[in-house]
């Protein structure tokens, strides 16, 4: 399963990089919502890989929606960043996670303009083109280098501009990438010190959030309860300034 999820991931991200220069063929899913012809063409490849290989198992993917299936469970986000590739902002990813009884067991986040693949499995560590790495050590909260991304809701956008507002004085700066896969991966290879979003999806996190993890950092709803693949909010983090940052954030509410 984990040489599937890495072969699919890497021949859809070449799709996705090959029509990357060319024009879109943009449709509105919802507000703020869209899809693109190369999400279409790189999920495609990724969902007949695993039917071919691993017909028993459940699919639930973003635009396809979800299938039935016994044991296991592949999450798959195709195109990871959709807004950015449309606008020809060289900042996303293909995502492919599989969840074993409702747990992450396999992770794969592969971005194909940079030739990264992160990739990490149950107990087995993380590691970005096969070289372990680890979350950063950074503890000091004026330090830090922490990652936001936007919900598609005005609501939402007015908590996050709310914690923005505590937050802003006390870290070290905010970067909003666009790309939760990213967000989570960057956070796993210890190149952020924290990342938040209010309205994650399974396909967005369930890769992301064993990379993490495996990587020796602390994903957490947030209000701080263990974080669940079907949690709308999360927090995930190098683990040091995890109770800090929630505590800030808890000040912003």
């Amino acid at each position: 399963m984990l040489q599937t999820a890495i072969e699919a991931a890497r021949q859809a991200g070449q799709v996705i990089a090959e029509r990357y220069p060319a024009e879109r063929e943009v449709t509105i899913k919802g507000y703020r919502d869209i899809v693109t012809d190369a999400d279409i063409a790189a999920e495609a490849i990724i969902l007949n890989m695993i039917r071919d290989r691993f017909p028993d198992h459940a699919i639930l993917s973003e635009e396809a929606g979800e299938s039935t299936g016994s044991g296991y469970t592949w999450v798959v986000d195709p195109l990871d960043g959709t807004t950015n590739y449309a606008h020809r902002i060289p900042v996303f990813a293909v995502s492919i996670g599989v969840l074993e009884g409702g747990e992450p067991l396999i992770g794969v986040i592969h971005d194909p303009l940079r030739g990264q693949t992160f990739v990490a499995e149950r107990g087995g560590g993380a590691r970005v083109n096969s070289v372990p790495v680890r979350v950063s050590r950074v503890a000091n909260f004026g330090h830090t280098l922490l990652c936001l991304d936007w919900g598609h809701s005005d609501e939402r956008r007015e908590r996050a501009l709310a914690w923005l507002r505590e937050l802003s004085p006390r870290c070290g700066t905010v970067r909003a990438f666009g790309s939760a896969a990213l967000g989570l991966a960057y956070v796993a290879a210890g190149w952020l010190d924290g990342y938040f979003h209010l309205a994650l999806k399974p396909w967005d996190s369930a890769a992301g959030m064993l990379l993490v993890a495996e990587a020796g950092g602390r994903c957490t709803t947030l209000t701080g309860e263990p974080y669940r693949v079907d949690s709308p909010g999360c927090l995930a983090t190098n683990g040091l300034i995890h109770e800090e940052l929630l505590g800030v954030m808890r000040g912003g509410c």
